[in-house]
């Protein structure tokens, strides 16, 4: 099993790099003023597509049905060690990843920073949430993959592959956290840590609840992470 991950990594890490080999090419040969712009989001572009092939191996997993006994010990292990006086908690932490705090969160903050004239920031954080809540919609419908049913659970719209709540939440912290690096970035560390941190006990509170699988949620994470940060790219470029 270790070799087998080992060699996934290798794999993963070879297809990152032949992409953004790839992506350097096309721009240096057929878009050449953006040349700049790559290089100074050149770690931004490398985060995004380890992302985004990370998230495309987890998903060829759960349709492959690889990932089923992986889910059920986590997901069991999770259950039988949190206690169950926890569970408030989790159900609170997980409401900030519904639509009915998110929605309107966003749109109070996309206010603030437009009437601040950070209007690049309103845009990016708009744009990434309509983008989240489109993501979530189109690959649950697509997918359709069945909730965990190994104990009596709340009932949740939609399929379980990925998580709305988390993939939301990631989109909205990592969107918010590009923001504060542009508007002030003496609190880079604090941003991260507390975007972080969300999305971990997010993601975890679906496990709790018993709602998800962690590849769900795992999935979720990084196609959440990875929507605010092309979004960011192409904005950049389009303004380069």
């Amino acid at each position: 099993m270790i070799l087998e991950l080992i060699e996934d990594i290798v794999k993963l890490t070879c297809i990152v790099a032949a992409l953004y080999v790839a992506l350097r090419y096309f721009i240096r040969n057929k878009r050449p003023g953006l040349s700049e712009a790559l290089e100074k989001r050149r770690l931004a572009v490398l985060f995004g597509l380890v992302l985004m092939v990370l998230a495309l191996k987890i998903s060829e997993d759960v349709l492959g049905g690889e990932s089923g006994p992986v889910d059920n010990t986590v997901l069991l292990f999770i259950h039988s060690h949190v206690p169950a006086s926890l569970t408030p908690f989790f159900a609170a932490i997980t409401f900030t990843g519904s639509s009915k705090f998110l929605l309107p969160f966003t749109a109070l903050i996309t206010l603030i920073l437009f009437l601040a004239r950070h209007h690049s920031e309103a845009l990016l954080l708009a744009v990434s949430q309509i983008c989240a809540v489109l993501v979530i919609v189109i690959i649950k419908t697509a997918v359709a993959r069945d909730r965990p049913t190994l104990w009596e659970t709340d009932w949740y719209w939609g399929a379980s592959f990925p998580s709305g709540h988390t993939l939301a939440v990631a989109t909205f912290a990592t969107a918010a956290t590009l923001c504060v690096l542009k508007i002030k970035p003496g609190a880079q560390g604090i941003a991260i840590a507390l975007a972080t941190l969300w999305i971990f006990f997010v993601g975890l509170s679906r496990l709790v609840l018993g709602v998800h699988w962690p590849t769900d949620v795992l999935a979720a994470a990084c196609i959440g992470t990875f929507l605010p940060l092309v979004i960011k790219v192409v904005i950049h470029f389009r303004q380069a």
